[in-house]
């Protein structure tokens, strides 16, 4: 099953020529998922994977820069004739932006769902759940913990043989979990298949400054996107603001044991080799994506996360532009 992290939008809280404000979009199979939604989020989207219809959105909190995009991408949903109704999930709070977005958004004709999520109310997607757990911001907010469940164990085909179960159907109902005949009788999956295998994870903190409810939720997850908007040198205005600085984002990361730290909501004001740098003291699998960049997140027996520079740039004649320095 594919797993990848598109980077919409990696800047801080005003968009600059090369970040606009807070936008991820996870794809998992045919599923999409948006987190936060920035102002012109739609047109990053047009300008990259195209203005896909998302399965779901998840604001992280009720900070303008995480959600001015929401209007704009409705609307030209409803303009493309949009037939699924669209679930948003939010911090509490939620119902009543949208009551007063009411005259701008209006009432689309494929219909909205406004879900406010609290704490380990997590949402289940089938094999996979999105979970929400409460970050350290000024705000109410939300962070987002999406988790596979854990996947069998290997098959042993030689000890299925052993056992006197014949190459064939059999060996897909043993590695579907029920159990079949044997020559001494049922053979059960347990006797053939190795300890399941754990599922991926990835944690979206949106605005914070680092917190233990973080590092829980991260805790051996391949990928962590995490705030920093500081540098440490501004340690004491990070603290006061509710935002994290680089070195505090990596030192979390590594206390979390998470495959790959990825640095966003960085302000125009820094030079990201030097956050870059300063993060890496702590934590060396540190990346700063830049708008359009893609994490691909391969099983774990196949291999660690992968940073794509402008790996999401699948629309033709867009062009890539030139490369901010990492």
């Amino acid at each position: 099953m594919d797993l990848d992290v598109i980077f919409l939008g990696t800047g801080g809280s005003v968009p600059s020529a090369r970040r606009n404000t807070a936008a991820v979009l996870v794809r998992r199979g045919g599923d999409r998922l948006l987190f936060d939604c920035g102002e012109g989020t739609q047109r990053q989207m047009q300008r990259s994977v195209g203005l896909i219809n998302v399965d779901a959105i998840f604001i992280t909190h009720l900070h303008a820069d995480h959600y001015l995009g929401l209007p704009g991408l409705i609307k030209s949903y409803e303009m493309q004739d949009r037939e699924e109704r669209l679930t948003i999930y939010g911090p509490p709070g939620l119902r009543s932006l949208f009551a007063a977005l009411g005259r701008v958004i209006g009432k689309p004709s494929y219909g909205l769902e406004l879900v406010e999520l609290n704490r380990a109310e997590s949402v289940d997607f089938g094999d996979y759940e999105v979970e929400p757990f409460e970050v350290s911001h000024r705000i109410v907010a939300n962070g987002y913990a999406i988790r596979e469940d854990p996947r069998p164990g290997r098959f042993d085909p030689e000890a299925a043989r052993a056992l006197g179960v014949e190459p064939g159907p059999a060996f897909g109902e043993l590695q579907g979990g029920n159990p079949v005949p044997g020559r001494d009788g049922p053979v059960e999956p347990g006797r053939v298949m190795g300890p399941d295998r754990p599922g991926r994870s990835i944690v979206i903190t949106g605005d914070t400054e680092p917190c233990e409810e973080t590092e829980i939720a991260a805790e051996g997850a391949e990928l962590l996107v995490h705030d920093s908007s500081f540098a440490a040198e501004e340690a004491g205005r990070a603290a006061e603001t509710g935002h994290s600085t680089a070195l505090g984002a990596a030192e979390l990361a590594a206390a979390a044991g998470v495959g790959m730290l990825a640095l966003v909501h960085i302000s125009s004001r820094h030079f990201v080799p030097d956050i870059l740098d300063e993060a890496r003291t702590a934590f060396e699998a540190t990346v700063a994506p830049r708008d359009f960049d893609l994490v691909a997140i391969p099983l774990p027996e196949r291999g660690g996360p992968e940073l794509i520079p402008n790996g999401a740039r699948e629309v033709p004649g867009t062009g890539a532009g030139v490369q901010e320095p990492r």
